[in-house]
């Protein structure tokens, strides 16, 4: 494999308000740092499991604010005016409120909180408004079913929501699911959007691999929205459809969905995209075989070169187990049609593909009962998507995997199901470089790529992190305590908060 480590020089130019001297306000200040370079520089312990979720940042009270839900649903307040020395302060008790919290987002001293029905999960949920400095409620807003993940757009303007909509366990209650879009200049006035005006093109988009569950009471019900991502000009999101294999795109000056997205499949039968599908062979070994893979994004993260906007999407996958409804089974319990797999009985074994989890409601392309292709959970990568057309620009292949087994942190007990299992992405601008952050919740690792170039991206660094890295936050060094570019990964496996800065050249 070609190795891409190289040393880039990231000039960073930042601004300083100085209060008391007008002429030496917006005073460049240039910082010099090495992108490939980042090392831990902090870290925080705030609980077990599920302690440390997804942070967001203020910049002003220089204080991180963290998802807690190991025991009480809770937000856990950090000073962060020392990223070497980080300490717990306080805490939102969510308990009053009647829920849990997904997510967090920080925009201009406030803080909103994704919070989930705990009473009832299939009910609307809420989104939160406190002060980050006295940590006062704001505004209460209602939103859709279960929202899942909550951001601003960079102009401070929106406070979009994606409400995932589950179902419930024997699968009677299943609410649509939707996007939210918060005005915040109009006291906080909200439009839910819902799927319906797509399912008149639900042919065309299964052609593009587009899915539904075979029991869904309704097309809108069936869609679940994952993650959003705000272009920098904050007129476009795209918003990851998990389960469905799809990316919808919204113009929030409109508030409307303009797009639904097809992601189609990744053919794993190349050399390039070798995977390992056995938890059972005493080994690691990328190799081809005869399966494709639903790319089922979780995160998604855009930026824009050349005047074209791209969305990158974290390829995790994920199968829908319920009591009364469940699509995913191992292939050694799956009938294979015997002309397209003679050598099924081989298949099989658990040290060929026998333990490999399968869609299992996906595959059988003639209806006669017997699968004529193996359609896997994600595609173990990161891709590059064309954010006006939802096509494909990059996809990193089986980079992910190999890099961390060569990292030493590959976990052969997940081969069987999805590898590394790619979980967030951010990218962030340094210097003149767009840099991508890509987050391994079965490898507990990060790995940095420069994607200046959308069709060629460089492999940096590989960084390691705390248990199942769950959220990653880029606080650039204009912003940051120190001035320095920082990292911050939040780990729900082991509730640790770790902090990483890149040297100076």
């Amino acid at each position: 494999m070609k190795n891409f480590g190289i040393s880039l020089l990231a000039t960073l130019f930042i601004f300083c308000s100085c209060e008391n001297d007008k002429a030496d306000n917006n005073k460049e200040i240039e910082v010099n740092e090495d992108v490939a370079s980042f090392k831990e520089v902090g870290s925080l312990k705030i609980g077990g499991e599920a302690a440390a979720e997804i942070s967001a940042y203020d910049e002003t009270t220089k204080r991180l604010f963290t998802v807690n839900n190991s025991a009480t649903n809770q937000i856990d307040i950090i000073d962060l005016s020392d990223a070497t020395s980080p300490k717990k302060i306080a805490s939102i008790y969510l308990s009053d409120y009647n829920g849990a919290s997904n997510s967090v987002a920080v925009y201009g001293g406030k803080l909103a909180v994704a919070l989930e029905s705990t009473t009832n999960k299939q009910a609307n949920g809420k989104v939160l408004v406190f002060n980050t400095s006295d940590y006062t409620l704001i505004k209460e807003i209602t939103v859709g079913a279960l929202p899942d993940m909550v951001t601003f757009s960079p102009d401070g303007k929106y406070i979009m929501t994606a409400n995932e909509g589950e179902p419930n366990a024997d699968y009677s209650v299943d609410p649509d699911g939707t996007i939210s879009i918060i005005d915040v200049t109009n006291n906080y006035a909200v439009t839910t959007l819902n799927f319906a005006a797509f399912e008149s093109q639900l042919a065309t988009l299964k052609t593009k691999g587009f899915r539904v569950s075979k029991t869904t009471k309704s097309f809108a019900a069936d869609i679940e929205p994952e993650y959003i991502t705000i272009s920098d000009d904050s007129k476009t999101a795209w918003v990851t459809l998990q389960e469905n294999n799809g990316v919808a795109k919204v113009d929030l000056a409109s508030k409307t969905i303009s797009s639904v997205f097809g992601l189609g499949y990744k053919d794993f039968n190349t050399v390039e995209n070798g995977i390992d599908v056995s938890d059972k062979d005493l080994a690691v070994a990328f190799t081809p075989w005869k399966l494709k893979g639903l790319f089922m994004p979780d995160a998604v993260a855009s930026y824009i070169v050349n005047g074209t906007p791209y969305f990158i999407t974290a390829n995790e996958g994920d199968a829908r187990e319920y009591n009364g409804y469940s699509d995913v089974a191992r292939l050694k319990s799956l009938t294979l049609d015997p002309t397209v797999f003679p050598d099924a009985a081989t298949l099989k074994t658990d040290a060929k593909m026998g333990r490999l989890n399968l869609v299992s409601t996906e595959g059988d392309t003639d209806n006669d009962g017997d699968l004529d292709e193996l359609i896997s959970f994600g595609a173990r990568s990161f891709t590059i998507w064309n954010g006006n057309f939802g096509s494909l620009v990059f996809d990193s292949k089986n980079d992910l995997d190999k890099r961390s087994n060569d990292f030493g942190t590959y976990d052969d007990a997940r081969s069987d199901d999805k590898g590394s299992e790619p979980e967030a992405v951010v990218v962030a601008k340094m210097g003149n470089k767009n840099i991508l952050f890509v987050g391994l919740e079965r490898t507990d690792t990060v790995m940095v790529y420069d994607i200046t170039n959308p069709s060629a991206p460089q492999y940096l660094q590989s960084i390691k992190t705390g248990d199942a890295p769950e959220g990653l936050l880029f606080i650039p060094a204009s912003k940051s305590p120190n001035k320095r570019s920082l990292l911050v990964v939040s780990s729900e496996g082991d509730g640790a908060v770790k902090f990483f800065q890149p040297d100076l050249n």
